[in-house]
């Protein structure tokens, strides 16, 4: 077999393992009579986390405004224990502060909350949580308690930040006649720029410039397109779709990441249409790159009957990446579970490695016809076109690598400020290689020879 072809095959097998790795928000968490669950010896409930920006002029703010709601049970309980303090504690904290939070005893058991035992590993209070202090005052309790028999305890804080970090909340309870206890209410985590968390924060900026690239391609494009519009192929009007597409995508998530930064939500009118518009151009730019390689335009005039194929691959992959961007974007401020995510990254992927292995099958086809055919100068233009691929699947997985290494280990979180560059590669990938095609099959006189 013809050694180009076998490279192709395993560049394709390998490319195939980028679809395996999602690409992978939020600044007013809402809590609806959530229950807390066991940790350590004591209960926790996860407020949230959100990587923030401050400096002693100009502080960030994370606003408590929530209620703690017991049993009947619980307050009846409370009554009657003679220590009982119905306390519950709002602990605050960044990454450094971790090992500052608990202590673990002489049989290796770690305790979150103070015990007459844990009092004498560490300085605290028996029934609150186990905190030493550093020499900036953090990490930090804010505590509340429930006062005789009342089911319901109100509490509010405003807290000011003035070091740029990733902070982290858990409401708290060491008591187990608190057991039962749900939480209702709201936090709100602002930045001194606006409400984006901090992993969001730079791409709104991003998103900005990549509307103005692709607004300067589309001018480029129609000017050529206009000078030369008698000889202008189906393809390039397929071409053209992308560039329009591509700039309404970014145009609408700069305006939505705007509004989400200037009001702390995500209205789904917006992130709705942001969703939907990426989404067609992410089905329409895989079509392209498919229909590219089978010669569509270029070697055959018709794709056959296949179309039909191409039109259902094409169709499914857009419920597939709609839905999954739906879920995770649409009013949304924070991530889902990893296995709610599985569920809707699946079927995105296994259609992404189809659509893979059926483009490096064509274009390994098409090659080989323009070879027989002696065709020289599409050859040409197919060779350059199979090279840029190449190097396009090598980048990907080089950069796949580097985002399983980033999000598998501690370093996601510690270099949370660079953690936008992530879905930023992709984008800026995917642009590339579209001024690539444009270059590569750009409007002019030969156009239909």
């Amino acid at each position: 077999m013809d050694p180009a072809r076998w490279r192709l095959r395993i560049l394709a097998v390998l490319s195939c393992c980028c679809c395996w790795i999602s690409f992978c928000c939020g600044s007013i968490h809402r809590y609806q009579l959530s229950p807390f669950k066991p940790w350590d010896n004591g209960y926790t409930f996860f407020g949230g986390s959100e990587g923030l920006y401050a400096s002693g002029k100009s502080p960030s703010h994370i606003n408590f405004n929530v209620q703690f709601r017991r049993t009947v049970e619980s307050a009846a309980r409370h009554e009657t224990m003679e220590h009982s303090t119905g306390l519950v504690e709002a602990l605050l904290f960044t990454l450094e502060d971790r090992d500052f939070i608990g202590v673990t005893n002489s049989t290796g058991e770690r305790m979150l909350c103070c015990t007459p035992e844990a009092s004498k590993l560490s300085n605290c209070r028996i029934g609150e949580v186990i905190l030493r202090k550093r020499e900036n005052g953090w990490p930090k309790t804010f505590q509340t308690s429930f006062q005789g028999n009342k089911l319901v305890n109100s509490f509010s804080e405003d807290v000011n930040v003035t070091e740029t970090g990733l902070y982290t909340l858990y409401f708290v309870f060491c008591e187990p006649q608190l057991q039962g206890l749900q939480i209702r209410g709201r936090t709100i985590w602002q930045s001194p720029t606006g409400f984006l968390p901090g992993r969001m924060a730079p791409l709104l900026k991003f998103y900005g410039y990549m509307s103005l690239a692709y607004l300067v391609l589309g001018v480029i494009w129609f000017i050529q397109y206009a000078r030369f519009w008698r000889d202008i192929l189906q393809l390039q009007n397929c071409i053209s779709v992308v560039i329009f597409l591509g700039h309404a995508e970014m145009a609408l998530w700069y305006f939505d990441y705007a509004n989400f930064n200037a009001t702390g939500r995500r209205p789904m009118g917006i992130t709705a249409w942001a969703v939907t518009i990426g989404a067609m151009r992410k089905t329409v730019s895989r079509l392209l790159v498919l229909i590219v390689s089978m010669g569509y335009g270029v070697v055959k005039p018709t794709l056959g009957g296949i179309t039909s194929k191409v039109l259902l691959c094409g169709g499914a992959y857009f419920v597939a990446i709609e839905t999954l961007e739906l879920a995770e974007n649409v009013q949304r401020v924070d991530d889902f579970s990893n296995k709610e995510k599985l569920l809707l990254v699946l079927p995105v992927a296994i259609i992404d490695a189809l659509f893979i292995l059926w483009i490096f099958s064509s274009l390994s086809k098409t090659l080989e016809s323009l070879q027989a055919k002696k065709q020289t100068a599409k050859l040409e233009l197919y060779k350059r076109f199979t090279n840029f691929l190449a190097l396009a699947v090598i980048a990907s997985i080089v950069w796949i690598g580097y985002e399983f290494y980033l999000k598998s280990t501690e370093a996601y979180n510690i270099q949370w400020q660079n953690a936008w560059v992530v879905l930023a590669f992709w984008i800026v990938l995917s642009y590339v290689m579209l001024c690539v095609i444009c270059y590569l099959w750009k409007p002019s006189q030969n156009s239909t020879r």
